[in-house]
């Protein structure tokens, strides 16, 4: 069997195996509550919930339709049935949003964390192109090229957002 980290960079590794230790930190240290929340939209997004659901409801409603009449009929109108379920659907949404607020945070996390690194990677690009033109310029290479001298100018990402913000409104988007 290949090792799945085998024929990476020794960074691209050591990165891999860092963020694996860090997600599991997070789920370490996570509250017991999230926790919970988190195992209990696990099992009910599974086909044992939809099982269990089925032959549950099936029973139940089997045995107050008269087909099974190992039981005597205890909800002949379904009235409990639908109560159950309610309750049933409110709780499982509210576990559902628990874990999806949860979810969100850490895709903010990591969507923070590839800007950041994405405006770093930028910033060193741009200083490496201003190392380029004094190169070319040392070594009698042309360097008047329009777009080497835009990639020389760091980006601003206030005002980028400020300018997609605007954009945006333009087209009527927000």
């Amino acid at each position: 069997m290949i090792e799945p980290l085998q024929g990476m960079g020794a960074t691209l590794r050591q990165n891999i195996e860092d963020l694996t230790a860090r997600q599991r930190q997070d789920a370490e240290r996570a509250p017991l509550s999230d926790k919970v929340a988190d195992r209990i939209t696990r099992f009910t997004g599974s086909m044992t919930f939809v099982v269990l659901h089925l032959i549950l409801f099936g029973v139940w409603i089997s045995v107050n339709l008269g087909v099974l009449p190992v039981l005597p009929r205890f909800d002949p109108t379904f009235v409990a049935l639908a109560m159950v379920a309610s309750v049933e659907a409110i709780f499982l949404s509210t576990f559902v949003l628990i874990s999806q607020n949860r979810m969100a945070v850490a895709a903010d996390r990591r969507a923070d964390l590839d800007l950041h690194v994405s405006l770093l990677a930028e910033h060193e690009l741009t200083k490496l192109a201003v190392l380029v033109e004094r190169i070319g310029d040392k070594l009698g290479v042309p360097t008047d090229d329009p777009e080497l001298k835009e990639i020389q100018t760091d980006v601003e990402p206030v005002q980028v957002l400020d300018a997609l913000d605007e954009s945006r409104k333009e087209k009527g988007i927000e």
